[in-house]
């Protein structure tokens, strides 16, 4: 069934989705927040400065007024990044139609409410009393490879299964595939924390720490997501999944990855304020980390590689110093 959607942000994760939708021969809106962004890319469609050589399809509309871009909507896709979700949300509430679904592929966690980007969402839209199903889209998805029609693969998780498989069907195409999950917060929780891990990644990245280091960290940090997870609620087969081990791998690994390469660079001495001032997205694993290491607090759960990734981040402490911590640990069964 074709649907009439609207895409709420015109980065990089947004320009994918129109491709995706486009390729499935939906009608699409695209939205974003400031009218000089949506004006470059209707000059020649191209998203230059998040990622270049990709191309919002011509059938797309483009426009940056909130009361038009919901006109006719079957379903929504928000695509924004999580701690500016509450305030985008609240703009653009009023004019969203009561009971259309909202599917969020945003990633993280807000740091003042610790709450995941579908309870913001929902949060929002049930002050101005609406009643949207949400569904969360997750995986281990690089934006420029799906751009380029490399093979790639998702998770949309919903309470709803109906609504799950709806949009299932809306989003695959002959190169993504996606399965159905009704564990929105183990989705959720996966694909927020595994930016954290990805920082580490990248810091022993700059370190040159080597292969056997990053196997180790990509698996004790599986057993930390997979904890804190399970202690919120959430299904420990998630974390084996796409949503968890998939998106790990991937974001430890790929040279793309955002949150990598910010730990890369602080792992070769450079300071985290002077790396975030000259990065024209958002690397959501740094404000995260706060929020993961307040969740482990909260539900009581030992994450000691998101508790060295604090450090390193908020209290300057040398990434040797964490990793050397980190090694020297009580020895323990696995």
């Amino acid at each position: 069934m074709a649907e009439k959607i609207t895409i709420l942000g015109d980065g990089a994760m947004g320009t994918v989705c129109s491709i995706l939708f486009e390729a499935g021969g939906h009608s699409i809106t695209m939205w974003g927040a400031f009218e000089d962004s949506i004006e470059r890319l209707m000059q020649n469609r191209e998203n230059t400065r998040l990622l270049p050589g990709a191309k919002v399809p011509d059938s797309v509309r483009l426009t940056a007024n909130e009361r038009e871009c919901f006109n006719g909507s079957t379903l929504v896709l928000s695509a924004i990044p999580t701690q500016y979700l509450r305030k985008t949300w609240t703009r653009l509430a009023p004019h969203l139609p009561d009971g259309v679904p909202v599917i969020s592929v945003s990633k993280g966690i807000e740091t003042e409410t610790l709450e995941r980007p579908s309870e913001v969402v929902r949060d929002v839209l049930a002050e101005f009393e609406k009643h949207n199903p949400i569904a969360v889209v997750s995986g281990p998805n690089i934006a420029a490879e799906i751009a380029k029609y490399q093979p790639g693969s998702a998770v949309v998780a919903c309470a709803d299964d109906a609504i799950a498989k709806r949009v299932q069907a809306a989003m695959a195409t002959h190169w993504f595939r996606l399965y159905t999950n009704s564990d929105m917060l183990g989705v959720e929780i996966a694909g927020a924390s595994k930016n954290v891990i990805a920082l580490a990644a990248g810091m022993l990245d700059g370190l040159r720490a080597g292969n056997n280091a990053k196997s180790v960290l990509v698996t004790r940090g599986l057993v930390e997501i997979s904890r804190l997870g399970v202690a919120m609620g959430a299904a420990a087969s998630t974390f084996t999944g796409l949503a968890g081990l998939g998106d790990l791998i991937t974001t430890c690994v790929s040279p793309e990855g955002r949150n990598r390469s910010v730990g890369e660079q602080i792992g070769k001495g450079y300071k985290l304020s002077d790396i975030l001032a000259t990065m024209r997205s958002v690397a959501e694993g740094v404000p995260t980390t706060k929020a993961m290491r307040a969740l482990a607090v909260k539900h009581d759960v030992e994450m000691p590689i998101t508790e060295q990734v604090y450090q390193v981040l908020f209290n300057g402490k040398d990434c040797l110093a964490a990793l050397s911590d980190l090694m020297t640990r009580e020895l323990k069964a696995e």
